[in-house]
């Protein structure tokens, strides 16, 4: 059994030199640490982390990290930072077979559509309520599939849990 954390960035600045290069405001590296602490809490360790290349998502992934006490390097990758879901998905399904935790970081609504269109139905239903309430920043939907992640399709894994990260 695989699992799988789709992670929306955390609270940015709401300017920058450019979009891609905006900052975490504070109060997002504060909520991305407490996203950290709450993956270690559940003993959630990747093996593999995949993050768009922009500055709000690289500095979410050192925070996440930071609280959970990781040192996995993330793969940044440019492409996510504008991508769909349906893209989102096909970078997930390029990631080596021998990963059994993935951790990817991106932006909205592409993460909150990728983990809507990779729900199978089968949470608990406050879970799944939690899900399409709203992926607001430092969101977190952990999912767990059966299989190798080529065969990762829509409607394809199981949520087992869904977090916020506050501080």
């Amino acid at each position: 059994m695989s699992r799988l954390v789709v992670m929306r960035h955390a609270k940015a600045e709401q300017a920058g030199p450019t979009d891609f290069d905006r900052p975490l405001a504070p109060r997002g590296h504060r909520d991305a640490a407490d996203a950290g602490a709450w993956f270690a809490r559940q003993g959630l360790v990747p093996d593999h982390a995949l993050v768009s290349a922009a500055l709000r998502t690289r500095e979410t992934w050192e925070s996440v990290a930071e609280g959970a006490s990781w040192t996995l390097e993330p793969d940044l990758d440019r492409s996510l930072y504008a991508a769909g879901p349906e893209t989102a998905l096909d970078l997930i399904r390029l990631v080596p077979d021998s990963v059994s935790t993935l951790v990817v970081i991106g932006h909205n609504p592409t993460m909150a559509s990728l983990a809507q269109l990779l729900d199978d139905g089968d949470a608990d239903a406050e879970l799944t309520q939690q899900l399409f309430s709203g992926y607001p920043t430092s969101a977190a939907a952990v999912f767990e599939h059966d299989g190798p992640w080529t065969d990762l399709r829509e409607g394809g894994a199981r949520l087992v849990a869904f977090h916020v990260g506050r501080e």
